[in-house]
């Protein structure tokens, strides 16, 4: 599909936020400046085209000999019009090719700016993934050492809770013991006090 200068002024490029690139302004003045030629070039180019078709064709000739017709002395002689006309052809042909290869130039111009801005996206886009993927990994990196320091904290807590459940635990067992010892011992007591003074006689008094 040929490139017209209407996709030139239609074509949109995608914006591209937080990098460097060209100025979007500018890009599309100049590109403006590419359609008002190329637009030239192409009239111009249509324009050979047309003249081309007229010289082939003869139109042209006959039109130039038509004022030749009034000294009747020259109109047994038209060959020598017809010489002169016929170069006319020749010369357009390189102001077509030129008119082409304007367009060729201003299409290739406009196919290098656009793979610029392509070529500078994919760039930028692969910048942005890359950093995105070493930041996620920076901070996977940070969270899992986070997390290591964490259970490491519990573990300690735990060993620590651990050994004070012993601590207490044996001061329960302590405590019973001294306190079923303590109780046993004044039940001893009772029992000898309770044994002495049974023995002991009754006063008549």
């Amino acid at each position: 599909m040929a490139l017209t200068p209407e996709d030139v002024v239609t074509k949109q490029f995608q914006h591209v936020r937080f990098k460097e690139g060209f100025d979007p302004d500018e890009v599309d003045d100049f590109l403006d400046e590419i359609v008002v030629e190329w637009r030239k070039t192409i009239a111009e180019n249509e324009e050979l085209k047309a003249k081309l078709a007229a010289y082939e064709s003869g139109e042209a000739p006959a039109k130039a000999a038509a004022p030749a017709e009034e000294p009747a002395v020259e109109q047994s002689a038209p060959e020598p019009e017809v010489v002169e006309e016929v170069p006319a052809p020749v010369a357009a042909a390189p102001a077509a090719t030129g008119g082409a290869a304007a367009s060729a130039g201003i299409i290739e111009l406009a196919q290098r700016l656009h793979d610029e801005h392509v070529a500078e996206g994919v760039a930028q886009r692969d910048k942005l993934i890359s950093e995105a993927q070493a930041k996620a990994a920076a901070i996977l990196a940070e969270a899992e050492a986070k997390s290591r320091e964490e259970i490491a904290r519990l573990e300690s807590e735990r060993a620590t809770l651990e050994g004070r459940i012993s601590e207490l635990r044996q001061f329960e067992r302590d405590y019973r013991s001294q306190l079923r010892g303590f109780i046993e011992e004044k039940l001893r007591d009772l029992d000898v006090a309770g044994s002495t003074s049974g023995a002991t006689p009754v006063s008549a008094s």
